[in-house]
């Protein structure tokens, strides 16, 4: 049998791993050779940090609070702007080394567009558009909670550019799939799943919430159960599109990136668990291949989505113990 590949093709950009350190996760892309000279070859790609169209300072501490099988973190988009890292950050990053994906936030619909816009002139290998944020027109409602909404975020940026988009959807919603759905007849090219869920961490003698924010995004091994059905939710409207999913939340290791991947995932996230073990991608990818090894499989693209579902399994969810 062949050596085991560990490369795949993500809306046309060959990505020597499956890998992609998430958005914010590793800065603007220079923090993570910082670690022992440690180098991004191991890296398929990264999500650079969330940018907006103006410089945000970001939310008052506390931003992070470790949880029980992960962590809280509220951070509020801190960035220099978007003209700011076109010019002087993007320059500097390495892109022989791995692939760059910009991250872009908006407070209206325009905004979206006008960012993306500018990001379509930059070098970057695509843009993805992170839809968690609060619509200031619309009274603050969450454009990804909305599918019309999502889909007219995707819309204004798929007339700007014309990079890969890829659309973060957030598990905050009644029905990912239709959501997903409208974002595909919207234009988008993939999907990261799952943004982080929602949470709260209380400090008992303040009686107070710890985040400064109040609330937050929690990430972690604790919402690995969640993100796996996602993606599985996700992948039964992409998989006739040949739409490639970014799957995410709570991989730690080698086995949680092999389960997202049958579960229909083309590339795996890995956030909150470079906090813990920064070198944690390298024994990821030795992982992946050991079992490639194993099954005899020689492309990562003949596991996405082998998921066999249980046959016995109840037609609709079932709350009943």
């Amino acid at each position: 049998m062949e050596k085991p590949s560990l490369s795949v093709d993500f809306c046309g950009i060959k990505m020597e791993t499956p890998i992609v350190l998430l958005s914010g996760c590793v800065g603007f892309g220079e923090e993570y050779t910082r670690v022992n000279g440690y180098s991004n070859r191991e890296i398929g790609a990264i999500c650079l940090k969330g940018t907006t169209l103006e410089p945000r300072l970001g939310n008052t501490p506390h931003r992070i609070i470790e949880t029980p099988g992960g962590m809280i973190n509220s951070i509020g988009l801190q960035n220099p702007g978007a003209e700011h890292v076109i010019n002087n950050i993007l320059p500097n990053l390495d892109f022989s080394e791995t692939r760059y994906i910009a991250n872009i936030s908006g407070s209206s619909v325009e905004e979206y567009g006008e960012i993306a816009a500018m990001f379509d002139d930059s070098p970057v290998d695509s843009i993805e558009i992170n839809i968690s944020c609060p619509n200031v027109k619309d009274g603050g409602a969450v454009f990804g909670n909305d599918p019309e909404v999502s889909a007219r975020v995707v819309e204004a940026c798929r007339k700007a550019t014309t990079k890969p988009l890829i659309t973060k959807l957030s598990p905050n919603q009644t029905d990912i799939a239709n959501n997903a759905q409208h974002c595909i007849d919207a234009g988008t090219d993939a999907f990261a799943v799952i943004n982080t869920l929602m949470g709260m961490s209380i400090d008992i003698d303040r009686r107070r919430p710890i985040i400064g924010n109040n609330q937050g995004g929690l990430s972690g091994p604790a919402i690995k159960p969640v993100a796996l059905l996602k993606v599985h939710q996700v992948y039964q409207v992409c998989k006739d599109h040949n739409i490639p999913i970014i799957g995410q939340g709570g991989i730690s290791n080698a086995e949680d990136a092999i389960e997202f991947i049958i579960a229909g995932a083309t590339t795996i996230g890995i956030g909150t668990a470079l906090f813990s073990d920064p070198l944690i991608c390298s024994s990821i990818n030795s992982g992946i291949e050991e079992y490639m090894r194993k099954h005899q499989t020689s492309s990562l693209s003949d596991l996405t989505g082998t998921l066999e579902l249980n046959q016995a399994a109840p037609a609709t969810p079932s709350c009943e113990c």
